[in-house]
């Protein structure tokens, strides 16, 4: 394992991407918009009805955890300034504690895209029954209809940066307009009569806000999205920490307003049960029943735009991690700006997770995968908040400013400790199995060190 300190040479794209006109480098508006994009999936369409039983406690839940998220969206544009490269948390882990650190942040990154971008995809199928409904016919018709729901996404990044930077750009604007009318236009419909108890259950109002903080934990990742791209923003140094920060917030404000706003819209005894909560709220706010359909076109839309920026996100690490011999060598491959062989093995392996659904309707195992997804995440942000500690504590001037010394420093255990509750948010199944995905991962890398050391003999 090695353990030399030192930053991992910048990323240098070759000259005919940089030519190509279906490459472009992502400005402020469109890295915070992937952001925003990512951190914002199909979830905010649920989540309202899924915490209800907590009682409007759990808004406290959303402010902890906002807070929380802040405060790792600043860490992380910190350490963008300094480490402007792509590959995210990847490149802070390995700075800061060596290959096999800046490995494991790869590794566990890499799982949860590949898993989480299955489960969003079919996930998208509920909604997509409800525009054609001859889609859920049977259970090959929501196979395939999820597969293409992956492959779309996927096609719009293998066309070039350029491409996704639109498709991005436009699926945000276009899920956030009934978001943000639900959102804001709800609290001129807004009855307190139906908020209900604040505390709805026997528990605690500790328990509560910690029970209802574990189902809204995954609502938060993803506030890493403009780091893990970095080598494709504009003046990264200044654009990616920005980004994060505007784009965590933005996504922040949604979810509080919309949950509020659905929480007084919708009576509570009838959202503690309901399937589609914001259908239900824009019902309330209009009368007729049109507000499914919107709904539904909203949710796709998410959905798409999420998978979208996913899909880059999710081939930019193992890219990065080639490029320092840690992860095969055909993770390198790059063309129109776009790390081509990423993309399509990433997305193989979300198809082929996704056929084994359908065909064994094995929901258990794929919750379960999908749980562990929570746990995979949280492991690049403890390495990336670890590694700003070390850097605050280490002394090493060239990483820190002296000015924001103690301020910069609050943030980061903040981070970490933030950090810390996701993973035991996940629970003991998905740390469990978590691990072994991990410890698999070691097998990897032993075989890419061992190749690594015989290279440079």
């Amino acid at each position: 394992m090695s353990t030399t300190l030192r930053d991992p040479a910048p990323t240098t794209e070759p000259a005919a991407a940089a030519q190509s006109p279906h490459a472009r480098r992502f400005g402020l508006p469109i890295a915070t918009c992937l952001v925003m994009g990512n951190v914002i999936g199909g979830g905010i369409f649920l989540l309202p009805a899924s915490v209800a039983p907590f009682g409007t406690i759990s808004l406290v839940a959303f402010g902890v955890l906002t807070a929380g998220a802040i405060a790792l969206a600043l860490v992380f544009g910190r350490l963008a300034e300094r480490h402007p490269q792509t590959g995210g948390p990847y490149v802070y882990a390995r700075a800061a504690f060596g290959d096999f650190a800046g490995f494991l942040a790869a590794w566990s990154y890499w799982i949860t895209a590949w898993v989480s971008n299955a489960a969003l995809a079919v996930a998208a199928v509920g909604y997509l029954t409800v525009l054609f409904p001859a889609a859920g016919a049977h259970k090959w018709s929501m196979c395939l209809a999820a597969l293409a729901v992956q492959w779309l996404p996927a096609l719009a990044n293998l066309a070039g940066t350029r491409y996704v930077g639109a498709v991005q750009v436009i699926a945000t604007v276009l899920k956030f307009a009934p978001l943000l009318l639900v959102a804001v236009g709800g609290l001129f419909f807004f009855d307190p009569a139906n908020l209900g108890p604040f505390r709805a259950t026997d528990q605690s109002a500790a328990g509560a806000v910690s029970a209802a903080a574990a189902i809204l934990l995954f609502s938060y990742l993803g506030v890493e999205s403009a780091t893990v791209s970095a080598g494709e923003v504009r003046d990264p140094a200044r654009n990616v920490g920005r980004a994060t920060i505007l784009g965590t917030a933005g996504a922040a404000v949604v979810y509080l307003l919309g949950t509020l706003s659905v929480f007084g819209l919708v009576a509570h005894e009838k959202l503690v049960s309901s399937t589609a909560p914001f259908t239900d709220a824009v019902n309330a706010m209009f009368g007729g029943t049109w507000g499914g359909t919107v709904v539904a076109c909203a949710a796709v839309i998410s959905m798409l735009g999420a998978l979208n920026g996913w899909t880059l996100l999710s081939a930019q690490t193992p890219y990065a991690a080639a490029k320092d011999g840690l992860f095969p060598k055909v993770f390198e491959t790059k063309k129109r700006g776009v790390p081509v062989v990423g993309v399509v093995v990433t997305v193989a392996l979300a198809s082929a997770l996704t056929v084994y659904n359908y065909t064994l309707g094995a929901e258990g195992v794929f919750e379960s995968l999908v749980l562990i997804t929570t746990f995979t995440a949280t492991v690049p942000y403890l390495l990336a908040t670890a590694a700003q500690i070390y850097f605050l504590l280490s002394g090493q001037r060239e990483r820190v400013h002296a000015g924001r010394l103690a301020r910069d420093g609050v943030l980061a255990v903040l981070a970490f400790g933030f950090s810390m509750w996701l993973v035991a948010g996940s629970g003991y199944a998905a740390v469990y199995q978590g691990v072994l995905f991990l410890f698999a991962g070691v097998l990897c890398y032993a075989a890419m060190s061992a190749r690594k050391t015989r290279a440079t003999a």
